[in-house]
């Protein structure tokens, strides 16, 4: 194989992870771990540097008590194990370049403190500009805000110090789940510019304990069920559209249990915002099932559209939208007609909630602010707001009863990503977390481009409760959505054993004309820049070509042929919710494979216009 092309075949987290953590209970095994005398280990599970797993015998069954001591008392952090004689204790909660001491003491016992030496894990950038709230308030929660853009997901206490972080690109919403774990988006992309193989559900400390994978991946959001089976956005990559399929999957064996296809109660192209394209025309950026009406609605940014369907039939329900331009047959049957003061509709909104009452709440983005293109608002006069509307279904009525975010105008306002959080009547999270500027004015382009231009980003999360803001969190960067959840929760907090990989990649779509080529016999050229990463599932071939180039790669097998072809024309995006992959440098290509559907050895080769060349590598699969 040659240097003008590199190879690496990467393990899965979960066999990496599993190879760490027998490593880990062999070295206890061998040794004399004691409460006095335990094992360290600093980041166990490889992706979270900002904890460790402390393990050690007793020879009584006892309880342990953990104490992550904070900067101030009020920063303590803190759990109780059950009862063991084995203990293997994940430590969450270190801060970032710091001698952090944890206390380990035995239930009515004695106590043995251990010292953590972290790295800097923001390599000298400080991670966030200010918190305002108080230790009574937040108390021994975490903030996290999620990845849309270069910076990873972290999570920071009261005092706004760093508490927790991801090292890898797990992209999109983390949700707390009825076991404690989260759950987020996998770090394994399979489609430009933000389709995530599927879904991790992890430990805080990082452990993963199963990845749901889908034939057509992930994107935005996903809700838990009350047993326990989750609700994913996804997409069809057999077909032309995005970003319009939502499944739901079974917890225990990733197995896709019901589909709905948003094209079978909507109609492409009725309703566009700002932001529409024919390929993207609904743009799903958040799902809820509501027990109450069993019933799903459905965030649309690029229809400025909340849609509710009936869960069983599918047939819908409902629409909460600017009306204008829609045709009346849609209007009279699905609308609102909105009613009491100071009024005013969402647009291109995130988040969609339905509060215990049946009130619905969204991060109304309000970009653009129209329908009428004419009417379009610049950033600089734009704002951004959580909003809560009360819905009378049988007279078809709609009343703005709260929002918060419009008094501070073009500060707070983000025309992409976002949510808004329910905790209790009058108690609300806004996270406006795609705020952008160009030399100091509000940016027009959404932040993932603005940051290659050298713009500023900030991401401003807010809590109101009864009126009163408890807490404002600035951070540099954009964050896709912000949660509050405890680090620890009841339990042992750490189960061993091997993870799962459950679910099924799909079939990567190729292109089947035969393009004619010249063999050259020569390797891809130095300057491509070529690179393949192999997994088990799939690979990734990264390479360099010249704006419109004829570019394609080819799998060519005892068998068959496959062909994928290599777009090397520059894409608008209009809804880059989440620029982590976006390239600085247009040249730069990603192409993903899955092996799902091949079957044998394939060649790796390449045509550049009407030339094909070699790389040397053979996929196996």
């Amino acid at each position: 194989m040659s240097e003008q092309i590199t190879y690496k075949f990467t393990e899965h987290l979960i066999e990496q992870q599993y190879a760490a953590e027998q490593a880990m209970l062999a070295e206890l095994e061998a040794g004399n771990y004691t409460l006095d005398n335990p094992l360290v280990k600093y980041n166990a599970y490889l992706v979270n540097p900002l904890s460790a797993v402390v393990l050690f015998k007793t020879e009584e069954e006892t309880a342990i008590k953990v104490t992550v001591l904070g900067k101030t008392p009020q920063a303590n952090i803190y759990h109780t194990f059950p009862r063991a004689k084995t203990h293997v204790l994940p430590i969450v909660g270190l801060y970032s370049d710091y001698t952090n001491k944890v206390e380990i003491s035995a239930y009515q016992g004695r106590t043995t403190v251990v010292e953590i030496q972290t790295p800097d894990v923001y390599n000298g950038v400080k991670p966030v500009y200010s918190m305002e709230t108080t230790p009574e308030y937040l108390q021994d929660n975490i903030i996290l805000v999620s990845p849309a853009g270069e910076d990873l997901a972290s999570g920071f206490d009261y005092a706004g110090d760093a508490r927790w972080h991801m090292n890898v690109a797990c992209v999109f919403d983390v949700k707390r789940l009825k076991n404690g774990n989260l759950i987020m988006g996998s770090h394994r992309l399979i489609k430009m510019p933000y389709y995530m193989s599927g879904l991790y559900e992890i430990s805080p400390c990082g452990k993963i304990y199963k990845e749901y994978r889908l034939p057509g991946g992930y994107h935005h959001d996903e809700f838990e069920m009350e047993d326990g089976n989750l609700l994913v956005l996804t997409d069809d990559f057999q077909g032309d559209t995005v970003e319009d399929m939502c499944v739901l999957i079974d917890r225990n064996t990733g197995e896709i249990l019901k589909t709905w296809d948003y094209k079978k109660f909507l109609q492409p192209g009725l309703g566009k915002s700002g932001s529409w394209s024919d390929e993207d025309w609904f743009h799903n950026n958040a799902v809820w099932y509501d027990k109450n009406t069993n019933s799903l609605t459905f965030s649309g940014r690029h229809m400025d559209s909340m849609v509710n369907i009936d869960y069983d039939s599918g047939e819908l329900n409902w629409i909460i939208s600017d009306p204008t331009g829609w045709p009346q047959e849609w209007v009279d049957k699905y609308f609102f007609k909105p009613v009491g003061d100071d009024f005013e509709w969402q647009y291109e909104q995130h988040a969609c909630v339905i509060t215990p009452d049946g009130d619905v709440m969204c991060f109304d983005n309000h970009h653009y602010g129209s329908k009428n293109r004419d009417e379009y608002l610049s950033a600089k006069d734009s704002y951004s707001r959580g909003v809560r509307y009360k819905i009378n279904v049988k007279e078809r009525t709609i009343e703005q009863v709260w929002q918060y975010g419009k008094e501070r105008g073009a500060e707070f306002f983000s025309p992409y990503i976002c949510n808004v959080e329910y905790y209790n009547e009058g108690h609300y999270m806004i996270h406006s977390g795609g705020i952008a500027f160009m030399n100091g004015e509000p940016s027009e382009l959404l932040g993932a481009f603005a940051k290659q231009q050298g713009g500023d980003l900030r991401t401003i999360t807010v809590e109101i409760c009864n009126g009163k803001k408890e807490l404002e969190l600035q951070v540099p960067g954009n964050y896709y959505r912000a949660e509050k959840l405890k680090l620890y929760s009841d339990g042992i907090n750490l189960e061993l054993g091997k993870g799962q990989i459950l679910g099924e990649m799909g079939v990567t779509p190729t292109f089947d004309t035969d393009v004619p080529a010249e063999v050259t016999g020569q390797l891809l050229p130095e300057s491509c820049n070529a690179s393949v990463n192999e997994e088990f599932d799939r690979f990734t071939f990264k390479s360099r070509f010249e704006k419109g180039q004829l570019v394609m790669l080819l799998l060519e097998g005892e068998n068959e042929t496959r062909r994928y072809f290599i777009s090397t024309t520059a894409v608008p995006h209009l809804a880059m919710c989440c620029g982590t992959f976006l390239d600085s440098d247009e040249r730069n290509t990603r192409t993903m494979v899955n092996k799902a559907g091949l079957s044998g050895t394939y060649d790796v080769r390449v045509i550049i216009d009407d030339k094909k060349y070699e790389t040397g590598i053979r996929i196996t699969a």
